[in-house]
């Protein structure tokens, strides 16, 4: 009997948590591995060159492909431009070597006056389709899979003889990582320092006073991240109400640069991510027992001992939670950097949106979310094991 009703416990159990994972397996994961796999997958040519790719597949990358494969190319390019699905794989060749679109385009329009042997028509077009290395470009376009998006997000390229580094104007993908680690980490810093006070003084106010201030940290969230950033947009330009304040009280002679700068981004997103770090922290000092700092105090140790050798390691967990959760957000931010920031302040999110929206190409903004999930996810291991209120049961990574 005491076995049949754990088995309906069990049963009871699993059938409550299975919303929850149906949730958290459609929300989260399977949008994580979608991602994944668009960051590796590359199937544009072999779809649109079925033929074409077969051939290649088969040929030794030696000499120039067979006749076969030319012939194939001319048809199938011919076919896709008419059925006006060419755009996939010119976008495609062309993001691996800058000027294949031209080639190709040149190929196309030139298709109905091409006769065999196609390959000596289409050399007489153009020398460059007498190079091997152009077919083995294709050969390695013809998937299913890929390693070009995630070496291009890491200033990389594949070759013939194995990995090169991209070529200078192409290789803005690493410093960008820096940039976005390097503000998300000034904006982390800045919000601990800001918020571990705040939340040091609504932890010993009076209930009702406490909850007041408790009310003003909360009221940013009630709108918007555009709004916020918005209002700082109109408040750091030239014509804005600090530059006429520095004016009218001729602490300068004229206006201010602020906006478009890194210092408008750093102010925007540490007004939009304050909150997120006083929340915990103002949580861990809540819960602290004034006994330990008593304790002390009547040993006879001074103030600022009492609090670095017990109240910061106490509240530690707490700023580590709030640092980790403003340091996840700020690495995927858009809107502001956009917004107040300049060309040398965007971060990876706004190369994300513009190969998702602008140059449609999944698989390179794939690669770049996937790297930066990566990366971010190292950092926080690191963190767990070098500070400490990571490692005293505060955050676990």
């Amino acid at each position: 009997m005491s076995s049949r009703l754990a088995s309906r416990r069990n049963v009871m159990a699993a059938a409550l948590i299975a919303p929850l994972f149906l949730l958290v397996a459609l929300s989260f994961l399977a949008p994580l591995a979608t991602t994944l796999y668009r960051a590796i997958e590359d199937s544009d040519f072999s779809l649109a060159l079925p033929k074409t790719s077969r051939s290649l597949q088969q040929w030794d990358g030696v000499a120039l492909p067979p006749e076969e494969a030319f012939r194939s190319f001319v048809e199938e390019l011919r076919q896709a431009q008419q059925d006006q699905a060419a755009g996939a794989i010119l976008n495609r060749l062309n993001f691996e070597e800058t000027g294949l679109r031209t080639l190709l385009l040149q190929a196309t329009r030139a298709s109905g006056r091409l006769a065999e042997p196609y390959r000596d028509s289409m050399i007489a077009l153009n020398p460059r389709w007498g190079d091997p290395a152009l077919w083995r470009l294709f050969k390695r376009a013809t998937g299913p899979f890929t390693s070009l998006f995630l070496l291009r997000s890491l200033d990389l390229k594949p070759t013939d003889q194995g990995v090169a580094k991209a070529a200078a104007q192409d290789a803005v993908f690493l410093p960008l990582f820096w940039r976005t680690f390097e503000i998300s980490l000034v904006v982390t810093i800045l919000c601990a320092l800001l918020a571990y006070p705040v939340a040091y003084t609504l932890s010993i106010l009076p209930q009702g006073w406490a909850n007041v201030g408790m009310m003003l940290v909360l009221i940013p969230f009630w709108t918007s991240i555009l709004v916020r950033t918005t209002a700082w947009f109109i408040i750091l330009q030239r014509e804005g109400p600090i530059n006429a304040l520095l004016m009218a009280m001729t602490l300068v002679d004229q206006p201010l640069t602020m906006i478009f700068t890194r210092f408008a981004v750093y102010i925007a997103m540490v007004h939009v991510l304050l909150p997120f770090a006083i929340l915990p922290l103002y949580s861990v000092m809540k819960g602290l027992k004034p006994d330990y700092m008593r304790a002390a105090a009547s040993l006879g140790a001074p103030g600022w001992k009492r609090f670095l050798r017990i109240y910061l390691p106490l509240t530690m967990p707490g700023v580590a939670a709030g640092s980790l959760m403003v340091f996840m957000l700020s690495v995927g931010f858009y809107i502001t950097p956009a917004l107040v920031g300049g060309p040398g302040d965007q971060m990876v999110s706004s190369f994300i949106a513009f190969f998702t929206n602008v140059s449609v190409n999944w698989g390179m903004a794939a690669a770049l979310a996937t790297l930066l999930m990566a990366m971010t996810g190292v950092l926080v291991v690191v963190a767990r094991l070098v500070v400490p209120g990571f490692r005293s049961g505060g955050v676990k990574a």
